[in-house]
Formats: C-alpha cells, sequence, structure tokens
C-alpha cells in the first residue's frame, strides 16, 4: 500500500537538498572552485550557467551558507525566482533596497542576491543592474542561475566570472538515489533505478520526484511503475519496434513494427513522446553498424522536427518507422 505519511512530508528534494558544497553531486572542478572562493571569502559576481535540476541554484546557496554562516545567511541574503516579477521596477526597489541596507558583517564578507532563472529576466531590467552591480559592489555580490548564459546581456556577463554545469552522470544519480532509497526504506529493483536514470537524463531533481511520486503512487519502484509515472513509453516496447525495423535480413519487419507501435498510440502516448523515447534507444541500440546507427538518428531527427512543427499524425511515426525498415 502506497505510504499515506508521504503526502504531510517535505518533498524529498527539499528534504535532502545539500546545505554545504562537500555535499553536491558532480561538476566536481567547478564545485572545487566555489570551495575556494569560501575559504578565501571574497566572492566575484558570478554567472551559473547550465540544465535544470544539476544544482546551479543549490551551489550558490551553498556557497552563501559558507560564507555567511549560519546566524547571518537569512539576513544577507535575498533570493529572486522567476516566479516574482522582475522587471526593471524590482531592479530599482527590491534589489536598490536591499543593497543599500546596513548589516554587519565580519571583514572581507558581503551581501549576496541570488537571481534564479535570470535569463528570463527582461533586457530593460539586466541594464539597469548595471550600475547598481557597480555602485554597491564593496557591501553587495551578484550571483545568477540560468539556464543559457547568452541571454544575460554582455555588460553583465563581463562584469562576472561564468561558471558552467554539466548535467550529472549516471552513476551520480544513482549513488544519491540509493542514498535517499536507504533513508526512507524504499523497496525497489535494480530496473526501476535504471529506469528513473533513463527517464531523468541527467536530471537529479527530476529523478528525486519521479523516485517520490512512484512510492507515493505504487509503493515499489521498478520498471513499469517509474514508466507509469512519468508517463513515457518503456524504452523495451521502443527497442521491440526498432529491432523490428532491423530484423528480416535487413529487409524490415514492418508489419511487427507497427502492430507494436499500434499498442503505444492506443495508450495516448503522443508523437514527441514516441519519437523522443525512439531517439534514446536508438543511440544504445546493440547489434547494428555506426554507419546504420548515425542513419537512423538522422531519420529521427528529421521526424522530431517535423512533430515540433506541428504534424503530430499517427502517419509520420509510421513512416518514420517504414524508412528505418529500408536503411
Amino acid at each position: 500500500m502506497p505510504n499515506l505519511a508521504l503526502s504531510l512530508e517535505l518533498p524529498w528534494v527539499e528534504k535532502y537538498r545539500p546545505h554545504k558544497l562537500d555535499d553536491i553531486v558532480g561538476n566536481e572542478e567547478t564545485v572545487e572552485r566555489l570551495k575556494l572562493i569560501a575559504q578565501d571569502g571574497n566572492m566575484p559576481h558570478m554567472i551559473i550557467s547550465g540544465l535544470p535540476g544539476i544544482g546551479k541554484t543549490t551551489s550558490i546557496h551553498c556557497l552563501a551558507y559558507e560564507l555567511l554562516g549560519k546566524t547571518m545567511y537569512d539576513q544577507a541574503t535575498l533570493e529572486l525566482n522567476a516566479s516574482d516579477d522582475r522587471g526593471i521596477d524590482v531592479v530599482r526597489n527590491k534589489i536598490k533596497q536591499f543593497a543599500q541596507t546596513k548589516i554587519s558583517l565580519p571583514p572581507g564578507r558581503h551581501k549576496i542576491i541570488i537571481l534564479d532563472e535570470a535569463d528570463s529576466m527582461t533586457p530593460g531590467a539586466q541594464q539597469a543592474l548595471r550600475r547598481t552591480m557597480e555602485i554597491y559592489s564593496n557591501t553587495t555580490r551578484f550571483a545568477f542561475a540560468c539556464n543559457q548564459s547568452s541571454k544575460i546581456i554582455e555588460p553583465l556577463q563581463s562584469r562576472c566570472a561564468i561558471l558552467r554545469y554539466n548535467k550529472l552522470a549516471d552513476d551520480q544519480v544513482l549513488s544519491r538515489l540509493l542514498e535517499i532509497a536507504k533513508a526512507e526504506d524504499v523497496k525497489y529493483n535494480s530496473q526501476g533505478l535504471q529506469a528513473l536514470i533513463f527517464t531523468a537524463e541527467g536530471d537529479m531533481r527530476q529523478a528525486i520526484n519521479n523516485m517520490q511520486s512512484t512510492v507515493a503512487g505504487f509503493g515499489f519502484v521498478d520498471d513499469v511503475n517509474v514508466f507509469k509515472i512519468v508517463d513515457q513509453p518503456h524504452p523495451l516496447v521502443i527497442k521491440k519496434i526498432l529491432n523490428s525495423c532491423c530484423s528480416n535480413d535487413g529487409k524490415g519487419d514492418i508489419d511487427t513494427a507497427l502492430r507494436l507501435l499500434d499498442d503505444l498510440w492506443n495508450k495516448g502516448y503522443s508523437a514527441i513522446d514516441i519519437v523522443t523515447s525512439t531517439f534514446r534507444v536508438a543511440k544504445t541500440l546493440p547489434g547494428i553498424s555506426e554507419s546504420k546507427r548515425l542513419d537512423i538518428i538522422k531519420e529521427v531527427g528529421l521526424v522530431h522536427m517535423r512533430v515540433l512543427e506541428g504534424v503530430s499524425t499517427y502517419l509520420q511515426l509510421c513512416g518514420l518507422f517504414a524508412k528505418i525498415c529500408t536503411i
């Protein structure tokens, strides 16, 4: 039976959020640079860019916590998220007001303003920040977390140290999932953990959320339950479709492939779900030559592009697998 007490607790992604730089998983080289900044105490303005769910904002909070200590952390940090209105008025009022506030900090320490999802700030607000960063640089440092640093205007980029985060490796996600599973007494099998890693694609937050959702929904983490929760086609079904297309001495068994495709389509999976899963399975499909794999990926990519343009029909998917049969 599902554990009803889960709904009364914190989400696991918050419960197990790191509070020290030593606890952060992955991106070891970049985290080492943050540790050196924490030891030195002189934090520059910085931009951390990378994919969602890999620890950008958490890293900045951990750095702020180590620089300011438990007592001053709450008073001397201001976090603004993309959910806040961050137009030019917020920069002129809220950010400026915090930067002007007098807080007695240890020598060499600064107030820290954390701007999460900074690439969604309006250009006007970013322009207004330029002067604010210069005027209050003696007392206040800015930390930007964003998915694409290119969306932050050049004048701000030139004032900041830019750190880039890569998506997490499978073994790094697995180690954290095993820690949480042990702490929460989660019942699981190895296929369930593999399914969590496969669906997360290096996003730690998604992996943890998917595991908690699976436990809440089914009480046991296995591959079938995980793919039901994340609502993606099971990769084994996609693998069977691709194997059918590549079988029969190079001619392909299109009838079997389309029968399996019919099952997925009738279950309600969208064209984008099926195409995305096909791409990810094709990358590691065993028993085919590298040139054939590249040709398959090329066809999947072309269909992916058409689906994103709006042609997300069943016929489009049939055409994809028929084309793979002829490769």
